[in-house]
């Protein structure tokens, strides 16, 4: 017997063999991918980097945001996770419906309300009033979770790794330069200029995704609450998904714990930078955007989830030299290179094994990786900020050693579990 959500399983060509799955909705009858054109690809990458900085300019303005409201860096550092919440919560209400409503619309209606989401920060009157508004921001700005699986289920299979490599290069870049940009543009001009050029850029965005996207039709005809509860569904019958879910959890979460932190770090004794100088130091994240670009390749030749603990393994020696090494300049900029080269390979190893299992689901297979993803950033920023308020950079060392530790915990007790599958 089958239910609505259930149809003939599916193998995943990238992962083990043991590793099946089965349709978690009644998909609409679909066109074969025929492929992206390199200048589509190019503006999908730059949409979506330009879309997913408005949740982390924040970060090198925490400082300059608790002085003016006369709150403490703890409290600061409210704001950044509150705005990786509210983007959990977009995730899981708003994302699901690209399988189920025209992507280019929902583009649309989604840059209209963030625009007007970031006007509100730009003009916030008080600290209250920013919390509420900043975890709108994070609300409306799952554009690039949008973006991301309509260009996976418009690719060849053949050449899938390398447009989500090349998509999620762009998603990389722009989180990179936000913190460049807002960094800078707060030292000359404040910080509610950084939201105010943001605004702009999503009404421009908006309007010229509008007119180069191409129609796409439905995936599927649940109807929302349908949607919700295949999410469920989704969880219970794909075991790549589980799996996935809980490791970029856990790795964005130690990545979230070091970067709302690095601001309090940088910002005091040795080192004494103001936010512009701050703001440089995502720069150095650059090698986790070409990592992105390799990776994805790679993906198309080697099992995923090889690559997966191979990153996680990178994440956990960036952790240890920035804990052992936070004094130092040069250990620090080591350990920014080493933590985004294996965040973004988890990401992208990650992203490759869920677009493989259900191109009907692909919204919502996004959905419960990302919800997964960005709960455990939100978990990492509170951990990070409460760790820096207990012990200082000690504790932000603990959080994201332990973070990432329990991470290759889980990969390895699943890896030993698929042993004892093939030798029975």
């Amino acid at each position: 017997m089958t239910n609505k959500y259930s149809n003939s399983p599916v193998t995943d060509p990238q992962v083990a063999p043991d590793e099946t799955t089965s349709s978690p909705a009644t998909p609409l009858a679909q066109p074969l991918p025929t492929g992206l054109s390199g200048k589509l690809v190019l503006f999908l990458a730059i949409a979506g980097g330009l879309s997913v900085a408005n949740l982390y300019y924040c970060q090198p303005l925490l400082v300059a945001i608790g002085n003016e409201f006369k709150v403490s860096d703890g409290q600061a550092g409210i704001i950044s996770t509150l705005a990786q919440v509210g983007y959990g919560l977009g995730l899981l209400f708003i994302v699901p419906l690209g399988d189920a409503m025209e992507r280019r619309n929902l583009i649309f209606r989604t840059l209209l309300a963030v625009s007007l989401a970031l006007f509100g920060v730009a003009v916030a009157p008080n600290f209250i009033w920013l919390s509420i508004v900043i975890t709108l921001v994070g609300i409306t700005t799952v554009v690039p979770q949008l973006i991301v699986p309509l260009a996976a289920s418009m690719a060849r299979p053949a050449e899938r790794g390398r447009v989500i490599g090349n998509v999620m290069s762009g998603l990389l870049v722009g989180i990179l330069l936000s913190r460049t940009v807002s960094g800078y543009i707060n030292a000359w001009l404040g910080w509610r200029a950084v939201y105010f050029l943001a605004l702009a850029l999503m009404l421009v965005l908006a309007f010229a995704l509008r007119q180069v996207l191409p129609a796409s039709p439905p995936k599927t005809n649940l109807r929302y609450g349908e949607l919700l509860t295949s999410l469920v569904h989704l969880i219970k019958t794909e075991p790549v998904l589980r799996e996935t879910a809980v490791l970029g959890g856990l790795a964005f979460g130690a990545m979230s714990s070091f970067w709302v932190t690095l601001t309090f770090l940088l910002s005091g004794a040795p080192f004494h930078y103001s936010s512009d100088i701050i703001g440089l130091f995502g720069l150095l994240g650059a090698a986790g955007a070409m990592m992105a670009l390799f990776v994805g390749k790679l993906c198309d030749v080697i099992n995923p989830r090889i690559i997966t603990g191979v990153a996680l393994v990178l994440s956990l020696a960036g952790f240890i030299v920035a804990w052992v090494g936070g004094q130092f300049l040069p250990a620090l900029m080591a350990a920014i290179i080493l933590l985004d080269l294996g965040t973004q390979a988890v990401q992208i190893s990650n992203q490759n094994r869920i677009y493989s299992l259900k191109s009907e689901a692909g919204s919502r297979l996004n959905t419960v990786y990302m919800v997964s993803y960005f709960a455990g950033g939100s978990l990492g920023s509170f951990l990070g900020v409460a760790g820096w308020s207990w012990l200082g950079w000690d504790g932000v060392g603990i959080v994201g050693v332990g973070m990432v530790g329990l991470a290759l915990l889980v990969y390895g007790l699943d890896l030993n579990r698929s042993m004892w599958r093939r030798r029975a």
